[in-house]
């Protein structure tokens, strides 16, 4: 083969050499839609090397071997261009699917085998001869059918290709299409090119400068991709990886503006879905978090844990700021990643009023243990000793009835303590449930008024009540029980001889019912008053030295809230104390 080099075969062969290793490069480097555009190029520098080739050849039959090696380049350049296109827009799942892909291989392969058996039938070419009367020979090529439906073919993946990429930009926000233009004007370039040869706007009246534009098309778009980070900036990568991430992220410039951001973003503002996001400033985003300002306004690598109100839900959540300012772009801008804590921190809370739980629960179960080992022992020795006394003779029968008042009172001392421990142990079981029904709430009454009768008869003490038939409760008929036995114990151990205790119930506009024992005893002070219900024993002697548990109200405010209740309490010293206890209606 002989070769008479010109500017035109050299300009091709050197930057089709350059665009063959920059082909090579990118698509071992790139991603996917960086790997289409490598392939591209690829196409492109066969085309462009082919031709110069051809250009420096002298005689027919060596120009036409360098075409038939451009056609591969030249069928398959619209085809890649149109790949890399829905990939740079997100749309590959189109290609994806087989019979699409096959569909738009069968013209360029068609047409290779076309341009290699042309002299076979001349479908591509009618006629291929070679002039002589330029400044170097070139080929002068007459189209055939076949030339003419490739062409075709060719300016519609072209046209398509355009028309995504136009389509893309159109609709992307303005802080982007300065950093674009690179590939819009790309993606114009070869179709100037081909109006011009089209038109008749050709060197020497022959030679096809459409390589020439794909050539400058894939430096142009090369420049976007590692000058101005394109593939970076564009929301490619943050619509296939940062919108499936649960934490949020901002991209905010040197002026505080976003410049990008993911969709996780709206879980930690208030701002409408809808609203746009891109090229707001980042106190508008964040009105209620001065805090926040200040850190990205100092412009320091830091974390900050904040606490937002967002939609009517108390959220937390950790924001990383981290500083960049080695870019292409020359200017500085922000990463700031928020992470969401609410969760953990719930978790912690839980964790704590756990932990607190468990601290009152070992308190209490202490004092269990300390009262086991004192007061229900002394009073059982007392008992025993007594009734050994009795048995060997060593007191008088007038003696033991002197002393039987004393033990009685410590015999019902030691039952209601012995009671009110088993209910609670009872309650702590684990797996013990809350058996809740509907019951009468005056037959409960009237049964723990005839339980107490004998002990408010000792002290002339009168138990009414304005209770009225069918007053309906819905709880756990047993635990309520034992608030009212607790409750009414109580208030017969602090009345004087002459006393009076009422029990009322009405039902309350929150559907609940509320059940009050009111005394007209000795009252509890202030200082008492305030400790009551607060994880406090506390253990009051009655009128008549009568001794008290310190268990019986810890009781009954676990065993209402576990019915979804509630008890309060009101005295006044000489006046008495009412207590009263709120129980659900319905279920």
């Amino acid at each position: 083969m002989s070769f008479t080099l010109n500017s035109y075969a050299l300009v091709l062969l050197f930057f089709g050499t350059l665009t063959a290793i920059m082909a090579i490069y990118i698509f071992k480097r790139g991603t996917t839609v960086v790997r289409w555009f490598g392939l591209m190029m690829g196409s492109n520098a066969i085309w462009s090397i082919a031709y110069g080739l051809e250009l420096a050849s002298g005689t027919l039959h060596q120009a036409l071997f360098f075409i038939n090696i451009e056609y591969v380049g030249i069928a398959t350049l619209p085809l890649n261009w149109f790949l890399f296109c829905l990939s740079f827009c997100n749309k590959e799942c189109w290609y994806k699917k087989p019979h699409n892909l096959a569909i738009i291989l069968i013209v360029p392969i068609t047409t290779i085998l076309m341009v290699w058996t042309n002299p076979l039938h001349h479908l591509h070419y009618k006629e291929v001869s070679m002039v002589n009367y330029t400044s170097f020979p070139v080929l002068k090529i007459h189209p055939g059918i076949w030339y003419r439906i490739f062409t075709i073919y060719f300016y519609s993946l072209l046209a398509c290709g355009c028309y995504l990429i136009f389509n893309k930009f159109k609709s992307s926000d303005p802080i982007y299409k300065k950093q674009n233009y690179s590939i819009i004007i790309a993606a114009v370039i070869p179709w100037i090119g081909n109006l011009c040869y089209l038109l008749g706007l050709r060197p020497l009246g022959f030679i096809d400068i459409t390589p020439f534009t794909f050539i400058l098309t894939s430096f142009l778009i090369f420049l976007g991709i590692y000058r101005f980070r394109l593939f970076d900036i564009v929301p490619i990568a943050r619509e296939k990886v940062l919108d499936l991430m649960s934490d949020g992220f901002l991209v905010v410039d040197e002026k505080h503006r976003v410049i990008d951001y993911n969709s996780a973003l709206h879980q930690f503002t208030d701002l409408p879905a809808r609203q746009k996001v891109i090229g707001t400033a980042i106190q508008d985003i964040f009105p209620h978090q001065p805090a926040l300002i200040k850190k990205i306004e100092a412009a320091t690598n830091c974390k900050i844990e904040l606490q937002a109100t967002v939609r009517d839900k108390t959220i937390y959540f950790e924001v990383e700021i981290l500083i960049q300012q080695e870019n292409k772009l020359n200017s500085a801008f922000t990463i700031i990643k928020l992470q969401d804590l609410t969760v953990a921190k719930k978790d912690a809370l839980m964790a704590k009023e756990q932990a607190l739980e468990l601290e009152k629960v070992s308190q209490l179960k202490d004092r269990i243990f300390s009262i086991i080992a004192h007061d229900l022992r002394g009073p059982m020795v007392n008992l025993s000793e007594v009734l050994k006394m009795f048995s060997y003779n060593q007191i008088s029968d007038e003696e033991f009835k002197a002393l039987s008042p004393v033990l009685s009172k410590d015999i019902v001392y030691t039952t209601d303590l012995l009671e009110n421990i088993l209910h609670w142990s009872r309650s702590q079981l684990k797996g013990f449930g809350i058996k809740k029904e509907f019951f009468n709430v005056r037959n409960i009454i009237l049964n723990e008024i005839n339980y107490h009768i004998s002990s408010a008869s000792l002290k002339k003490v009168k138990i009414l009540h304005d209770v009225f038939p069918n007053e309906i409760a819905y709880a756990d008929l047993l635990m309520f029980q034992i608030v009212i036995r607790n409750l009414l114990n109580n208030a017969i151990k602090f009345c004087n001889e002459g006393c009076e205790i009422l029990i009322t119930a009405a039902y309350q506009s929150n559907g609940m019912l509320k059940v009050c024992i009111k005394d007209t005893g000795i009252g509890i002070s202030k200082t008492i008053l305030e400790k009551l219900f607060k994880e406090e024993n506390i253990s009051s002697r009655g009128t008549k030295n009568e001794k008290g548990t310190g268990l019986g109200l810890m009781i009954c405010k676990d065993f209402m809230s576990r019915n979804g209740g509630n008890i309060e309490v009101s005295s006044e010293l000489g006046v008495g104390t009412t207590f009263c206890v709120t129980v659900p209606t319905h279920g």
